[in-house]
């Protein structure tokens, strides 16, 4: 039997959402990656664009600044997205996606903590 595997979903990461045309804004993606469904962004404060949160670096996105709803492929340029930048809003701790420097658990709780400074909740859910 051939086994399919589906990505995750808008439904995955996002639990609650209070009302989308408050939380939601469309930002640009810095170019050189693919980002996915559920990525924990912080802005460059210099550029005003947004990349994978980091857990060190003084360029602004070592902080948690907003999560991306919908996968996109910045891999050859500059490319927009919508996140929820704003709360209240209830997601997924398990779908959530960080840069590959948030690599204890610690260093993600630190990021949880940003998100739900916004109003963005990381919560253990179904």
């Amino acid at each position: 039997m051939t086994v399919l595997t589906q990505p995750p979903s808008l439904g995955d990461i996002l639990k609650f959402e209070l009302n989308p045309n408050y939380t939601r804004e469309t930002v640009t993606l810095l170019a050189g990656t693919a980002y996915p469904v559920g990525a924990v962004l912080g802005r460059i404060t210099a550029s005003g664009k947004y990349k994978l949160a980091t857990s060190g670096g003084t360029d602004g996105a070592q902080t948690a600044a907003a999560m991306l709803l919908y996968p996109v492929d910045a891999s050859g340029a500059d490319n927009t997205g919508l996140v929820i930048i704003r709360g209240p809003a209830i997601v997924s701790k398990a779908a959530l996606v960080f840069d590959a420097t948030v690599d204890d658990a610690a260093k993600t709780t630190t990021k949880h903590g940003q998100l739900a400074a916004l109003g963005i909740i990381p919560r253990d859910t179904a």
